[in-house]
């Protein structure tokens, strides 16, 4: 016998007609739905057609068997709605494994004794699976857009039991059919796998969806073409229409699939459109006259009836389909098709994809505040804005500690699906909680994009990740980390991105198309030379992959390369503008930016696009100070300073005293005048030592407090450390001299990027500020487990421990290494700091679990002056008083946010303030 495979590419397929129709003909009773077996159900069985199955076998025997004798290839199994979710209505949920298993037989043995007859006419089983009687994309509650009478794990696993007992029952294919929801459909193709899997048996599946309205959108509002990106993911053997209208109404929409899709096609329409009674007037003569136009025309591949058709329908195709052609599939698609309620596709026309960055509480104060006070309306205001701004793909991200993330996201999505006007973008699921994503994908329609996933926990965890993904048919953005940490440079940028390629394509069979690597935008001028050429790498790294990575895509979070100018915005949007340039020029083609963006390449001045342009290619070493240059001048302009009220470049030094001297070098970096100053200070200073407690402490103090004002710029703070370190240096034989021997380390600090995650960055950057301190540095690297971070600090006998994390995984792991620490004994004070962390964390989470200091810092430019306190024995003590009363206030916040008294964003506004 030949497969259903292989018989579809020699002639066009003839399915059944109605099951429903033909059952209602025979004018059953309660007594036939109910038989001996559901006597004691309570209740009305009738109505339940695929019970007969069980009660009446001899009648859905017979209806399989008119509809084979009038000539179908292909007939339907009785269980449209044989799951859980639609028999529980019926109080029969729990017989669904045996109504599935007994439709499927009987089937079966009616197909394989008509292909007895003519084995050149083969007959096959499709095992029915309906869409149920609910939506996962839709609320039923009017008053709670966010409420879902179902989940998706909840319907998988519902369908898997009807399908499992399916396949078991020996049919040839599974037909997930009438699909007005596209999540319903993806928990179907999800439990089709899963069943197969534990069945030990592939069959093909087949799709078909009903459109619901003449814009051919699905129930949930799908385009079909939206639709189709959906379900991209699956192996689909066909995909097609039926229900919802008669063949001469579905045929614009059939059209749409025959030529878009690379699969076979099917159609079962109705039978016309029902009467004001709800009955189907068309005859058959005249539905096959509308049919035969999809076959005269090439459409379909596979033709039948839906509502309102019978055998007497059905016995007409024959003479339609001989000596016809099937349908010939179309080519396969190669552009990043995404979707929401709406179709996009990355064609080569568009240069650059602007994905949306502001629903984001990492990046968006107001957004987290409106999530933390439940403002969703407004919250969506922000979403809908961006799409009106021009985004064309939305990101959400939720990953804050002390937001319940995966609650968070579930609502903000689905009231989105609420709202058309911005559920019409596909949207990005962005979140370092794996179970944030999958919750994230479990409530999309669309086909969305995943943020991220990496090679940071090695090989077998990455494809893990990746297959699920792809089973739940998303794109993927795949960091450029590894196991070593972030990729900085270009060689190492590219090796990690080929390496993850060829997992995901060769390994786990992701389609190229889908893969979007985002090879790390670092900060540029940040003070730091190693970081000088990390623009250039990126966009080397783009370059390089897009010649030799078929089919990926590249992106990146463009704020990240300004953040040394943060304060000022009109320097980090210039800067975004030139990068973004230089970056499409060579193949970056998506990114997460502000949409609202008013600045463009071609606008920028002359001379502020040459600095910039020095700084993002790295074309001279003075790069960095040459735009702080401009960027100063700027902001002179803004607060109303002009050319006239410059003064002298020494006018600093005119009638200033040396303290205010030494100073005013260290906050701006000047150390052309360090070794006069010191010695005219060695001789008002009894010791060399007070001159670096005294005004040189003075001067980074004022630095660290202008840094966390945004009133400068991460390269002037760095040059600063580096300032003090030269002072330090020209005061070390003085300290000999006098018998004090070297200048003592300020401290021995151990930093860590905690277990799970690789960012390390901003820790390199605290790293080089203290040690220009003084302190010594034992930088223990990326992934580090809280065990190995007790044991050199004890071997160590380290005097401060630095934890730094980007991600929002990494609080929960500071909290674990705070644990460690208390349940070894140790009173290290501990400084806490990185993108996701906050004071209120800090107090809420961390501290109460630990008895020596732990203190959250914001910044780079704080660690040395708060280090230097901790380490004071006259400043000790009062420092940590104060910061034990500041937690407990915010405690006593946080606390009043749960009746509703203070928000919890007025606690994290509180937990902004900075130490002096």
């Amino acid at each position: 016998m030949k497969s259903l495979q292989q018989t579809i590419q020699e002639r066009i397929l003839i399915l059944d007609g109605a099951m429903g129709t033909m059952i209602q003909s025979y004018n059953l009773r309660e007594e036939d739905f109910r038989g001996t077996q559901f006597a004691d159900i309570p209740g009305l069985m009738k109505g339940n057609n695929d019970i007969l199955s069980l009660t009446r076998p001899d009648v859905i025997k017979e209806i399989h068997t008119k509809y084979l004798n009038a000539g179908a290839d292909i007939i339907e199994t009785n269980t449209f709605n044989a799951q859980r979710v639609s028999m529980a209505d019926y109080h029969v949920e729990r017989y669904c494994r045996l109504i599935n298993l007994e439709a499927a037989m009987i089937a079966r043995q009616c197909a394989d004794k008509f292909t007895a007859m003519n084995p050149d006419k083969p007959r096959f089983v499709a095992g029915s699976v309906g869409p149920t009687n609910k939506t996962l994309s839709m609320s039923p509650d009017v008053n709670n857009p966010a409420f879902r009478s179902l989940t998706f794990d909840e319907l998988s696993d519902a369908y898997k039991e009807q399908m499992v007992a399916l396949i078991d029952g020996g049919v040839d294919a599974l037909l997930i059919e009438t699909i007005f929801d596209t999540l319903n459909a993806k928990a179907a193709v999800y439990a089709a796998h899963e069943a197969m899997k534990q069945s030990g048996r592939e069959v093909p599946i087949m799709i078909s969806v009903t459109v619901s309205d003449i814009a051919g959108r699905t129930l949930s509002g799908q385009t079909l073409e939206a639709f189709m990106a959906s379900m991209q993911h699956v192996n689909i053997f066909s995909i097609g229409l039926n229900c919802s209208f008669g063949a001469k109404q579905l045929k614009p929409f059939l059209e749409t699939l025959s030529n878009k899709s690379s699969y076979y096609i099917s159609a079962h329409p109705n039978a016309g459109l029902p009467n004001s009674l709800g009955q189907y007037d068309q005859t058959p003569e005249e539905m096959a006259e509308q049919v035969a136009e999809y076959v005269d025309e090439g459409l379909v591949n596979i033709i039948g009836g839906c509502c309102g058709t019978t055998e007497k329908y059905i016995e007409l195709y024959s003479d339609i389909i001989k000596d016809k052609l099937p349908h010939v599939k179309g080519k396969v698609n190669n552009n990043l098709r995404l979707s929401g309620l709406e179709l996009f596709e990355k064609s080569p026309e568009i240069n650059f994809v602007n994905v949306g960055e502001r629903c984001n509480v990492a990046g968006s104060r107001k957004f987290l505040r409106l999530i933390n006070e439940k403002k969703y309306d407004e919250a969506l205001q922000i979403a809908r804005a961006q799409v009106e701004d021009g985004a064309l793909v939305i990101d959400v991200n939720m990953d804050d500690g002390l937001l319940e993330t995966k609650e968070e996201m579930v609502t903000f999505l689905n009231l989105i699906m609420s709202e058309p006007d911005i559920a019409k973008v596909p949207i990005m699921i962005d979140s370092s909680k794996w179970d944030v994503i999958c919750a994230g994908l479990k409530v999309l329609q669309g086909k969305s994009i995943v943020n991220s996933i990496s090679l940071k926990e090695g090989e077998e965890k990455f494809i893990e990740h990746a297959e699920f993904i792809k089973r739940m048919g998303a794109a993927v953005v795949v960091m450029a980390f590894d196991e070593k940490g972030q990729a900085d440079t270009y060689q190492r940028k590219i090796d990690v991105c080929k390496r993850a390629y060829t997992l995901l394509v060769n390994k786990v069979g992701f389609n190229p198309n889908d893969i979007i690597f985002d090879p790390n935008v670092l900060a540029v001028a940040t003070g730091i030379e190693e970081h000088d050429n990390y623009a250039v790498d990126f966009i080397n790294a783009t370059d390089w992959i897009k010649n030799n990575l078929p089919g990926a895509h590249i992106s990146g979070g463009v704020s990240n390369l300004s953040f040394s100018f943060r304060g000022n915005n009109y320097i980090r949007e210039a800067m975004h503008a030139v990068f973004l340039y230089h970056a499409i020029a060579k193949g970056m083609d998506m990114g997460i930016v502000n949409p609202a963006t008013s600045i463009i390449y071609d606008d920028i001045p002359a001379d502020i696009l040459e600095r910039i342009e020095d700084v993002v290619l790295n074309r001279r070493k003075d790069a960095s100070e040459r735009l702080i240059e401009i960027a100063e001048e700027l902001r002179n302009k803004e607060t109303g300073a002009n050319g006239a009220d410059k003064v002298a470049k020494d006018a600093w030094r005119e009638g200033a005293s040396v303290e205010d001297r030494l100073k005013y070098a260290l906050m701006k970096g000047i150390i052309d005048y360090l070794q006069k100053d010191l010695d005219e200070a060695l001789r008002e200073y009894s010791k060399a030592v007070d001159i670096i407690e005294g005004p040189l402490m003075g001067g980074m103090n004022k630095v660290g407090e202008l840094f966390g004002s945004g009133k400068m710029f991460l390269p002037q703070v760095v040059k600063s450390a580096r300032t003090m370190k030269k002072a330090v240096e020209i005061l070390q034989p003085y300290i000999e001299k006098s018998g004090s021997g070297k200048v003592k380390s300020a401290g021995k600090v151990l930093l860590a990027t905690v277990k799970g995650d690789v960012h390390d960055i901003g820790k390199n950057i605290v790293s080089v500020v203290m040690a220009c301190n003084g302190y010594d540095i034992i930088d223990l690297g990326v992934m580090v487990p809280a065990e190995k971070i007790v044991e050199v600090a004890k071997r160590e006998n380290v005097d401060i421990i630095g934890l730094s994390g980007l991600i929002t995984p990494s609080l929960d792991e500071m909290v674990h290494v705070a644990m460690e620490l208390q349940n070894q004994g140790l009173n290290i004070p501990v400084m806490i700091g990185g993108a996701t962390t906050s004071k209120l964390h800090t107090a809420l989470k961390i501290a109460p679990v630990y008895g020596a200091p732990v203190v959250h810092l914001k910044d780079a430019s704080q660690n040395s002056l708060v280090a230097s306190k901790l380490l004071n024995p006259s400043q000790k003590d009062e420092f940590v008083n104060r910061l034990e009363q500041d937690y407990e206030e915010l405690r006593k916040t946080g606390k009043k946010n749960s009746v509703g008294t203070v928000s919890l964003d007025e606690a994290r506004k509180n937990s902004l303030n900075i130490w002096d």
